[in-house]
């Protein structure tokens, strides 16, 4: 029987997403398992690497911002890239990680296009799609990770399938991925749905909390975790959130708490395990601003452990309390109406002009899930170049 303080999943969740986020501890022992046996196009991409970036939208740029975060205390500069247009300090030294759960994202395969014309290393992720297609035409290595329901819930696949396949390219230890796995198979006990009743469970709590529009303050190593925050609210719930760097907030957003913006928005703070000292002084200021101000918030610590035990945990915690958060609220967590009308749009647009952005549509072929291929090169100067996706 179902805790009562628990909201009961099954009854919006009508595509049953929870039942994934349930396996995610399983899903990530078993893709990671799979990365490194299957994974011999990636081993040794990022080897010798001074710059790494990470392309990826939605759910799969989720992943690439964990991983610059557990590449933070590394001398490799990073780079995430969210959008079409590859930095223009990449090069041949550079490796470009592309990831796109569909395999159709148009702005990550601008990038990866974009990635092979600059002559960077590159190594793809995605489960199938053009992005696929693209990479076995082209030589170019590419890792098949099976999706998981939709992008945002194929997070724990993703993620440690590329840990896996990257390997020892990658400054993590087999020991801190397995760490990783562990703690959110514990957190699973408290959190998940079939989790047993009785014990305080911290999503629920969090997700009765941010009753409106949810303020997040995060310190800078733990942005992966507050950025997902925001964007599984946005999905999960169609709560409207934002995040703020506590340090740099306090010279700028908390002054906005004095207009009274504590009526409706719940601020949220993320707080790390072992945060630096002078973070966590600053922590305990916005404590005492929040209550001489009469404003409640809401404190959530990460786990203990490694970077990547850290961020993983924590984004394990935050989709399952904007699962609970869309449950009180009685709303399916499934449907983005917002981005396929987005899709829709961007669909038309390319089928009614009868051709991809720089290149004849082929005719007869269509967008993949919606999705719309694209080469966008925006540099002045520069003729454009054909299509690399066209059929």
């Amino acid at each position: 029987m179902a805790d009562a303080a628990r909201p009961a999943l099954a009854g919006s969740d009508a595509s049953r997403m929870h039942e994934v986020y349930d396996a995610w501890p399983r899903i990530a022992a078993e893709e990671y398992e799979k990365g490194k046996e299957g994974g011999e196009s990636a081993g040794g991409a990022a080897d010798g690497a001074r710059h790494v970036v990470f392309a990826g939208m939605g759910g799969s740029g989720a992943v690439g911002d964990t991983l610059a975060a557990v590449m933070s205390r590394t001398g490799v500069h990073v780079d995430v890239v969210k959008g079409y247009l590859l930095p223009r300090t990449a090069g041949p030294g550079s490796l470009v990680v592309a990831t796109s759960v569909s395999g159709n994202t148009e702005e990550t395969l601008s990038v990866l296009a974009a990635a092979r014309g600059a002559g960077c290393r590159t190594v793809s992720f995605s489960d199938g799609g053009r992005m696929e297609e693209y990479c076995r035409g082209n030589g170019m290595p590419h890792v098949g990770v099976a999706g998981r329901h939709s992008p945002r819930a194929s997070y724990a696949a993703f993620l440690y399938g590329m840990l896996g396949a990257l390997g020892p390219s990658l400054p993590v230890r087999e020991g801190d991925v397995r760490e990783s796995i562990s703690e959110m198979g514990r957190l699973a006990a408290r959190i998940a749905s079939r989790a047993p009743g009785g014990g305080a469970n911290p999503a629920v709590e969090l997700a009765r909390w941010i009753a409106g529009p949810a303020v997040v303050y995060y310190p800078w190593g733990l942005r992966a975790a507050a950025v997902r925050l925001k964007n599984s609210l946005q999905e999960n719930a169609k709560i409207h959130a934002m995040v703020e760097d506590v340090i740099e907030a306090c010279h700028n957003g908390i002054v906005a708490w004095g207009a009274g913006a504590g009526g409706t928005h719940r601020p949220v703070m993320v707080r790390g395990a072992d945060d630096h000292p002078k973070t966590k002084e600053r922590w305990e200021i916005l404590r005492e601003f929040f209550g001489e101000e009469g404003i409640g918030y809401h404190t959530v610590y990460s786990p203990g452990g490694g970077i990547l035990t850290k961020v993983a945990g924590l984004v394990y915690l935050f989709d399952y309390a904007s699962m609970y958060r869309a449950a009180l609220s009685g709303i399916d967590p499934t449907p983005v109406r917002a981005i396929d009308f987005v899709k829709e749009r961007l669909a038309r647009r390319a089928l009614g002009s009868r051709q991809w952005a720089h290149g004849d549509l082929n005719p007869g072929s269509s967008p993949c899930k919606g999705d719309v291929m694209t080469d966008l090169d925006h540099e002045p100067g520069r003729a454009p170049r054909k299509n690399p996706f066209k059929l």
